[in-house]
């Protein structure tokens, strides 16, 4: 995130008045969120747009990597979202050689601070927060989202349309198990303080309507300049489809909801229990869940680390903490991105600050908990996202402060990574999509 060592809002409290609420039984005011939808035409809009679809029970989270056919010369596309004003001018791809590990850029599609991605299962589409308004624009600009038809034989990106997040700094996107929705995970919101989410319908030709559904969560935790109001940082469906849980930093809560698109119930309800409450202070960042759909493992950016927690039928229950850093770091650190490794036998997750690195577990399949194995350093600052390819021999890191990428070989075996990485220039490079071009 562009912004996060000041406060997000310094607007005044209030709604608009042409807004409609989503009373769910009063649990509201419990829960101390507020659920608000946007003015009838659009409820009316989003309902009609709702449909009784099954979630498959095995969707992919991270939705498009890797999704085709295994191209028969190994070669992917590489999508690679920015931050721009540098020297990047927007979303980039490549062609990634699973073989040698080598890229060649393709094309560039000019958007604004394009810092996360998502592809459409049948890789057509493309999804790109433009986060806004950062460290410098007003407090009051909103953040978007930006739609691309995509060409994955070429490798080239033509934009559809781009809509409002209806909230600041979005950070976080994520396909509902349809395909219906996007949602967008907002850091903060000016008028309203407090981080939100935001429901986009997904329309047949793959443009964008406006927000259907905005959840905003209040409250804060006890760190000073990052706790003063909520902050949602993800989405992240469970691997049933049935529930989203919203990662708040803010709040130091996994918020969690029933996702029901017949609308039966709404389109996305609060659970009875809530949220997940984490320990104070520790600011909740990202979720992925194990291939078994029984495990879940959480980075925590406050406190750089890396929790375990076992799923079941909508609850998640923490069951192991391990700090990314050793014994006696004293410098500043921030959590980032985890992901497994596509046979689950091992999971990484990135910290930035003065660590700068990469952090590998194995993970223990009869119960899932981690143990910690190694560090590697990213060979630069700021190492935020990063991907392994779709055949596990890479991780493809990038420095967001450093303007560069490194292709690290990955040992299959020990889960270890390799010495001397192929460096690839990209100005402020963040987040990584890889995209079967057949």
């Amino acid at each position: 995130m562009l912004r996060r060592h000041r406060a997000a809002v310094h607007a005044a409290r209030g709604f608009n008045r042409s807004s409609s609420y989503f009373d769910a039984d009063s649990i509201s005011r419990r829960a101390r969120m507020v659920i608000r939808m946007h003015a009838a035409r659009s409820i009316i809009k989003g309902f009609a747009l709702m449909v009784s679809i099954v979630a498959s029970p095995a969707f992919a989270q991270d939705a498009g990597a890797g999704s085709g056919a295994v191209p028969a010369d190994g070669v992917y596309d590489m999508l690679v979202g920015t931050y721009t004003g540098g020297k990047s001018e927007g979303l980039y791809v490549y062609r990634f050689d699973t073989k040698t590990g080598d890229a060649t850029r393709v094309s560039v599609a000019q958007t604004v601070n394009p810092s996360y991605l998502v592809v459409s299962r049948d890789r057509r589409f493309v999804y790109a927060v433009n986060e806004l308004p950062g460290d410098n624009g007003p407090a009051s600009q909103r953040g978007g989202v930006s739609a691309f038809r995509f060409d994955a034989a070429s490798g080239q990106l033509s934009f559809l349309n781009k809509v409002s997040a209806d909230g600041n700094d979005p950070c976080y996107l994520s396909l509902s198990p349809d395909g219906k929705y996007l949602l967008v995970a907002n850091y903060s919101v000016a008028a309203d303080p407090g981080g939100s989410f935001a429901v986009l319908p997904v329309q047949a030709d793959g443009q964008l309507g406006a927000s259907v559904l905005t959840v905003h969560h209040e409250g804060g935790g006890p760190v000073k300049g990052r706790q003063d109001n909520s902050h949602v940082h993800s989405t992240v469906f469970s691997p049933d489809g049935h529930y989203l849980f919203a990662q708040d930093l803010g709040a130091d809560k996994l918020y969690s909801y029933r996702y029901t698109p017949d609308g039966s119930r709404g389109l996305f309800g609060p659970t009875d229990w809530r949220y997940t409450q984490e320990k104070p202070g520790t600011g909740p960042r990202h979720l992925v869940f194990g291939a078994d759909g029984k495990h879940a493992y959480l980075t925590s950016e406050l406190a750089a680390t890396v929790s375990t927690l076992d799923y079941a039928d909508g609850k998640l229950t923490q069951v192991q903490t391990i700090s990314l850093t050793e014994p006696g770091f004293k410098g500043k650190v921030g959590a980032a991105a985890i992901h497994l490794s596509p046979d689950g036998r091992f999971l990484y997750a990135t910290n930035r600050g003065d660590a700068n690195e990469i952090v590998i577990f194995s993970v223990d399949p009869a119960n899932g908990h981690l143990r910690k194995i190694g560090h590697q350093s990213s060979l630069g600052k700021a190492p935020r996202e990063f991907a392994i390819d779709p055949t596990g021999k890479w991780l493809i890191v990038g420095n967001q402060n450093s303007d560069s990428v490194y292709v690290f070989r990955r040992n299959e075996q020990s889960g270890l990574l390799e010495a001397n990485p192929k460096r690839i220039e990209i100005g402020s490079p963040v987040d990584f999509k890889l995209v079967s071009p057949s």
